[in-house]
């Protein structure tokens, strides 16, 4: 899903075939700017593979990048639905801090009224996190988990200098664990959540970003 080109475009990087349908089912062409929309699939190797060769077309070049979908929340009181803006994103090989948060957390409060937005850093992970493995990952001071943001980032960085971001939705939590998204309300409220999103991404990119210096 590719918006009109621009110089200064936006790379919007999601893992799953479900995230990218929220996505573009989102987008009724309310969100203007230039961005396009990968699926990179699951799993911070194929983020990797993906976005590192996204970001070598030349008319991605210079592109930033944000990193969105689902993940699992860590913190006690999160809930499906909840949106997480991460700080930073941190797997084993780095952390990479994001860029315009409390922009992001702005656009999120006014277009979803209601919907409580955690910020802290996100963390990385090489497969699914269940159960105790979640306190684990919180005594680190992450607030959420999931597969590829921080491989996205990482990736993103590396191939050049560009602001880079990672907003994703809580699709379970402590107290409220998913076992198949889309088969129970926590996966149905996630997914209505990220089809609103798409808006303030574009926003963040065109206040932060154009002019480019």
């Amino acid at each position: 899903m590719t918006n009109q080109p621009g110089p200064v475009p936006l790379l919007i990087a999601c893992a799953l075939g479900i995230e990218h349908l929220a996505l573009r089912t989102g987008d009724r062409g309310g969100a203007g700017g230039p961005y396009t929309v990968v699926r990179t699939g699951m799993g911070p190797r194929a983020a990797e593979r993906s976005v590192t060769g996204r970001l070598g077309d030349p008319a991605l070049a210079d592109a930033a990048v944000l990193a969105t979908g689902f993940c699992a929340g860590l913190a006690p009181g999160m809930h499906p639905g909840d949106l997480v803006v991460a700080e930073e994103t941190r797997d084993p090989r780095g952390t990479v801090a994001c860029v315009g948060t409390e922009l992001l957390v702005k656009e999120l409060a006014r277009l979803l009224p209601g919907r409580t937005v955690h910020t802290g850093p996100l963390t990385g992970s090489d497969h699914v996190v269940r159960g105790p493995e979640r306190s684990d990952l919180l005594a680190t001071g992450a607030i959420a988990v999931d597969m590829e943001s921080a491989a996205t980032l990482l990736s993103a960085v590396r191939a050049g200098d560009r602001p880079v971001a990672a907003v994703r939705v809580v699709v379970d939590a402590p107290e409220h664990e998913l076992v198949r998204i889309g088969t129970v309300r926590g996966g149905i409220s996630a997914f209505r959540v990220l089809r609103s999103v798409l808006p303030a991404f574009t926003e963040w990119h065109r206040s932060l970003l154009l002019p480019r210096r």
